[in-house]
């Protein structure tokens, strides 16, 4: 008989789908890597199932213990899934911008969740980030994650999504696209292509409001780049370890508006229910389309579902309230 010991046992092996309507103007092949296949529906179900690996296997997250971490919903939700399987407890840390849904859906799971206010600093005390560590301090036998310079966040995706992509092209890829957050699959993605072809490209999808396409092309971290915006999961305010600078192409920035036109563009004409980076990594291709030629073959990642964004960018009502629609 064919059946997984556990939902854990289902985390990877997801889809690649060609795009048909939104691309039609490129020369070249698009193909989705659809990670909402992925029992969390998201891509971050890989990292969460390694990082809490390794965290075990290293004696940093001991049995009966407590897992603390700041998310956008979608790591949460990974390791909500691997502290349900495990036997461990949940406490999860987001800001006020994520959507209602994605709070609802780890409390659904049994999670703890503060909701911390969004427009403050990383070093504020109020913050996600602070508030998560110090939940990570001040709990009993709890292991703080940090996605975003853990290691392990990176190296899940040079060991299952990388060599996936590369299986799946018959290794025929020449551009991977993708939005870039915690950087882990950006970096662990790219590494892995970049060594069986150093000629594939790299190229990561920002966002305004975010540091990471200025510092890449000059090298300077610019506070005046950062300022609040409303795309969820993609861009940041802080350079996290796990973004490898070096085998990144390029970056090109999305606004919120683009990016949340797109998410409803790929929903109504590709029939691809994906989420808010989705909207905004398919917008990116397209403005990168001068790099791409007929021989070409583009793979972008749809990181999650858009069922955590029905009352904001699947939301006429909401989408107009942002001047996004007429």
């Amino acid at each position: 008989m064919d059946y997984a010991k556990n939902i854990l046992e289902t985390i990877g092996n997801t889809p690649l789908v060609k795009l048909n309507h939104l691309t039609k103007e490129l020369p070249c092949l698009v193909l989705a890597k659809y990670e909402t296949f992925n029992p969390g529906n998201s891509v971050k179900d890989r990292m969460a199932l390694k990082m809490v690996e390794d965290a075990e296997a290293d004696g940093r997250l001991q049995p009966g213990g407590t897992i603390v971490e700041g998310t956008s919903g979608n790591t949460g939700m990974g390791l909500a899934l691997c502290a349900i399987v495990k036997g461990y407890k949940m406490i999860c840390v987001t800001t006020a911008k994520q959507s209602k849904e994605k709070v609802d859906i780890l409390r659904a799971v049994g999670s703890e969740v503060h909701v911390c206010p969004t427009d403050v600093a990383p070093e504020d005390p109020r913050s996600y980030y602070s508030t998560a560590k110090r939940l990570g301090r001040e709990t009993p036998n709890a292991w703080y994650v940090n996605q975003y310079d853990n290691p392990s966040n990176a190296r899940a995706h040079y060991e299952s999504t990388g060599p996936e992509i590369w299986k799946q092209t018959e290794g025929k890829l020449t551009h991977f696209v993708v939005g870039v957050g915690t950087g882990g699959t950006i970096s662990g993605v790219g590494k892995y292509l970049k060594e069986q072809n150093p000629d594939v490209k790299v190229w990561g999808i920002d966002t305004y409001g975010s540091v990471f396409k200025k510092y890449h092309e000059t090298g300077v971290f610019d506070q005046n780049e950062i300022y609040p915006y409303v795309t969820e999961g993609i861009g940041e305010d802080i350079l996290p370890e796990n973004v490898d600078f070096s085998i990144i192409d390029g970056f090109t920035k999305v606004t919120d508006k683009d990016a949340a036109i797109y998410t409803q563009k790929l929903a109504k004409e590709e029939g691809m229910f994906v989420g808010n980076s989705a909207g905004a990594a398919i917008k990116g291709l397209l403005q990168l389309k001068d790099h791409f030629g007929p021989d070409d073959i583009v793979v972008v990642l749809f990181h999650d579902h858009g069922s955590r964004y029905v009352g904001k960018m699947f939301n006429d009502d909401w989408m107009k309230s942002m001047g996004y629609l007429d």
